[in-house]
């Protein structure tokens, strides 16, 4: 796999002490400043959609690859996400789609892999992040190989009922039933695993049902986005959904975002989002955390 360009850098708000990237990754994205409240969760997504705004060609059986045609810099960009995340969150959906990745930086680009883990020591980091697997009803593949793995920490977060079903899925993974209901809320997931792991810093890689959920409640941060510049077209939404699905906000609850930054690789852009979140508004007593 050949090494990304630099990315060119058009505008850059973002506030907040510099993460220390090494010499590689600092080349690539240059300075990532952020602003984490001490002591509360913050959560920090990232996705990538074409001109047209579909983020998966085949909703289910393809992920992100095909949409940004497989980009070096948009997967360096995912590799540091993953590197100073403490944990990375993903639905049943987007397990099943991708069984066989593991969410690690090394995972996606292999090629940087000493300079991900360099980064996530002097962060203070253990080497991986915990990979969190949400699931309502605990229909998982036991041959998913984030499941079947034991170097990588996982969670399974999910229903009373789902953890009655999920059974022998992994012995080895800890299964935390979240929700009494039919449902698990983002509030709940963020709430399990803080209290499992102690992770501050989580990182959503999961599908728009599960996005929209999170954005429902006013739990995300930020949003990273990259556009890729293809049009992909749709003949039916339901399996070229867009960023967000099950739910509405505009133009009753509208959902306004603050442009932090905008990076360019070629035809492609990489788009840094702040967007209004309750976690900032709270206590960690009145959160439950």
């Amino acid at each position: 796999m050949s090494g990304p360009a630099p990315l060119e850098t058009l505008y850059d708000a973002a506030a907040g002490p510099e993460i220390p990237l090494p010499p590689a990754l600092a080349e690539i994205y240059g300075p990532l400043r952020m602003q984490l409240p001490e002591g509360l969760p913050y959560v920090i997504s990232n996705y990538v959609q074409s001109l047209d705004g579909v983020v998966t060609l085949d909703s289910g059986k393809t992920a992100g690859g095909p949409i940004s045609g497989h980009n070096p810099g948009d997967r360096a960009v995912m590799g540091i996400l993953r590197s100073i995340a403490d944990a990375v969150i993903v639905g049943a959906g987007t397990l099943r789609s991708v069984p066989r990745h593991i969410w690690t930086a090394e995972y996606i680009y292999p090629d940087l892999a000493g300079d991900f883990r360099d980064l996530r020591s002097a962060l203070g980091k253990p080497p991986h992040p915990l990979n969190v697997i949400v699931t309502a009803g605990g229909k998982l593949d036991p041959g998913s190989a984030v499941l079947k793995q034991t170097e990588v920490p996982a969670l399974i977060v999910t229903t009373a009922n789902g953890a009655q079903n999920i059974g022998e899925a992994s012995a080895a993974i800890e299964v935390v039933a979240a929700s009494g209901g039919a449902d698990v809320t983002a509030q709940q997931i963020v709430s399990a695993v803080a209290e499992a792991t102690n992770a501050s810093l989580f990182l959503l890689e999961a599908g728009p049902t599960l996005l929209g959920q999170f954005l429902a409640e006013r739990l995300v941060d930020e949003l990273f986005l990259t556009v890729a510049p293809q049009i992909a077209g749709r003949d039916d939404p339901a399996r070229r959904p867009g960023l967000v699905a099950g739910h509405t906000f505009a133009p009753e609850d509208p959902l306004w975002a603050n442009l932090i930054s905008v990076r360019r690789a070629g035809d492609h852009l990489f788009l840094r989002y702040a967007l209004p979140s309750q976690l900032a508004k709270q206590s960690p007593l009145a959160r439950g955390l």
